[in-house]
């Protein structure tokens, strides 16, 4: 659903797949419909718009719906996708508020349907790697996380830098995977944020879009996280991870790819693999034969990511350390 850059990056994936394939199509573009239609062969029964997607409950070629449009749509387009009957992955963030992840959460639950997110670095060798490694107590008792994410943000005019369409800015599209980066390389949830937003260019950037937020995150265990989010700064795509015993650095850390890292005892050495692919036929099998993945990308770890980013927001805010409740 949304035929847009990042949905051709994933239906281009999808054909080195093992258990996912392309079965249908949504978009509100009638040209697209039939370009990627033909492209993909799906049949034109197959093929849907905004207005008429409900009737893919009818569909039985069809298992999930991947939600790939902008932030503000996925609320009202997962809850009806699950009231179709049809398992949804929605694209990151979940939604624009905790209170709508709550809503979609609660839609999926009650239509007996799963509700994944795209956090395709939670399926990442490299990442992964450093995971089993923290697990197995190789860098000790964990004292710090550094997360780095950002990049200059182009078209002023894109959908991004429109609130009503993102929710927000920076925050919301790429400092959520310093957030989740803190959250699973440290293995656990933070309990407070302290955070401040810095504007430059408040004409690109406008009010409740956010160019720059730096922000600090306590964990129960009294680690910490130093984190910086940004749509004005280039080559910030790095994460570092220290304890008592050694350390993990990741650079780059989430692009598409090939992801490097390194530790005290040398390089990781994963190789690299085709983010999106390895995503779908995981999330396939998440679905399929109910598999527990190593890192979880279900819809309560999605609305926990909202949860600190509006507490981030509110640190903004108020100038204060802001406690985090998550559910």
């Amino acid at each position: 659903m949304g035929l847009g850059g990042y949905a051709e990056r994933v239906a281009e994936a999808m054909q080195q797949c093992e258990r996912a394939k392309v079965a249908g199509l949504i978009s509100g573009t009638p040209e697209k419909l039939v370009k990627w239609g033909q492209k993909y062969n799906i049949p034109e029964s197959s093929r849907y718009n905004y207005d008429n997607f409900d009737a893919i409950k009818d569909n039985p070629d069809i298992d999930a719906i991947y939600v790939i449009t902008p932030n503000a749509l996925h609320h009202d387009q997962v809850i009806r996708s699950a009231r179709a009957g049809k398992h949804v992955i929605c694209e990151k963030p979940l939604a624009i508020s905790a209170k709508e992840g709550q809503e979609m959460l609660d839609a999926c639950n009650n239509a007996g349907v799963k509700l994944l997110v795209g956090y395709r670095m939670r399926f990442e060798p490299n990442t992964l790697e450093v995971v089993r490694l923290r697990n197995a107590g190789a860098f000790g008792r964990l004292k710090f996380f550094q997360g780095q994410c950002g990049f200059v943000a182009g078209d002023p005019k894109q959908w991004r830098l429109n609130k009503a369409l993102a929710g927000g800015g920076s925050l919301m599209d790429i400092g959520i995977y310093a957030i989740n980066g803190a959250r699973y390389m440290l293995g656990e949830d933070p309990v407070w944020v302290s955070a401040q937003e810095t504007k430059t260019d408040p004409v690109k950037f406008k009010e409740g879009v956010d160019e720059t937020i730096q922000f600090e995150l306590g964990f129960p265990s009294g680690a910490v996280a130093s984190c910086l989010s940004s749509y004005n700064i280039s080559h910030l795509d790095r994460f570092f991870l220290t304890g008592e015993k050694g350390f993990a650095e990741m650079w780059p850390s989430t692009g598409y790819g090939p992801i490097k890292g390194r530790t005290h005892q040398g390089d990781l050495g994963k190789p690299h693999t085709v983010h999106q692919r390895t995503q779908m036929d995981e999330m396939a099998a998440i679905i399929f034969d109910n598999n527990t993945p190593t890192l979880p990308v279900d819809g309560l770890t999605a609305l926990q990511d909202l949860q600190i980013i509006e507490a981030i927001y509110r640190s903004c805010a108020s100038g204060k350390r802001e406690p985090i409740k998550l559910s």
